[in-house]
């Protein structure tokens, strides 16, 4: 009867040695840590233009770029803090800006004319019309 229980604790045994390896290369290779990896270099890093408002050689408005679009309206809030929108007959936009002055100009209820363009494939936490990137800004 002692056999019959020794047997099978034996095999057991025999197959758990059979499963470890003796061989360094076939053991994993240790996760590397944090502090090893290498800080970014300069050349990693990318440098963007800076937005600025656009003007002509006599410090006038420049035209606006192909494809801006002209928009009158009145501005309104979104549902979302700090989405301000504009509607006119061919839909509800989403204004965009770049530089903080034009969005100081676009209060709530003030009707305003703004040109720029529209970006469709724009991501927003706003939730509401077509994003419009502003490009100028004036009074109505």
């Amino acid at each position: 009867m002692l056999t019959t229980r020794a047997v099978p604790a034996v095999l057991l045994l025999v197959l758990a040695a059979g499963c470890a390896s003796s061989d360094p290369a076939a053991a994993p290779a240790p996760a590397p840590s944090a502090s090893a990896s290498p800080a970014p270099s300069a050349s990693d890093v990318i440098d963007l233009p800076v937005p600025t408002k656009a003007s002509g050689p006599t410090g006038e408005p420049s035209r606006p770029a192909a494809g801006a679009k002209t928009i009158t309206g009145t501005v309104t809030a979104g549902v979302e803090p700090n989405c301000l929108l504009l509607s006119d007959s061919s839909g509800s936009y989403l204004l965009i800006f770049d530089d903080a002055a034009m969005r100081s100009d676009a209060t709530v209820g003030r009707k305003v004319t703004v040109v720029g363009q529209t970006k469709e494939g724009m991501m927003s936490t706003c939730q509401q019309g077509t994003p419009l990137l502003v490009t100028s800004i004036r009074a109505a």
